[in-house]
């Protein structure tokens, strides 16, 4: 009899829906160099992610005080903190009755129906890796030389 993973998963967790935060984020530095009110936008703005919205996220004082922010100071300091450091992309330019909406870097931009300013993408733009170090250069062995 085969078992179905699915069914024992969901049992090992809380109801509801859940977002995939890759590991290659949450491990990287540059989200070590994130300040605390960025990565608590960040998770807030993963809050109202779906699966198919990336680019329909917002970051609005009304939908982020009952979220527990406290000043609109500090979330405005958060936001540019995560634009400037390109974890999320502006995908419609807000004005009077119209919020500016935001797609996290690390997931395609989604189509949503006609919302935004900007094209669906079939993959990441990554630009949040812009603050990733390279790689360390592999240690080579020298091979003294023969001489004779």
């Amino acid at each position: 009899m085969a078992k179905n993973r699915f069914k024992e998963a969901q049992a090992k967790r809380e109801g509801g829906g859940f977002v995939p935060l890759p590991f290659v984020v949450i491990r990287s530095y540059s989200f070590t160099l994130l300040s605390a009110h960025a990565v608590k936008l960040l998770n807030d703005l993963l809050a109202q992610y779906r699966g198919n919205n990336n680019g329909d996220l917002s970051a609005a004082w009304t939908l982020m005080q009952p979220r527990g922010w406290k000043s609109k100071d500090t979330l405005n300091k958060a936001l540019k903190e995560l634009l400037a450091r390109e974890w999320l992309e502006v995908t419609r330019q807000g004005g009077r009755h119209k919020a500016t909406l935001y797609g996290l870097t690390f997931y395609a931009i989604d189509d949503c129906k006609g919302k935004l300013d900007v094209r669906a993408t079939s993959s990441p733009r990554g630009t949040w890796k812009g603050n990733e170090p390279l790689p360390p250069m592999p240690k080579l062995k020298v091979v003294p030389r023969l001489t004779g």
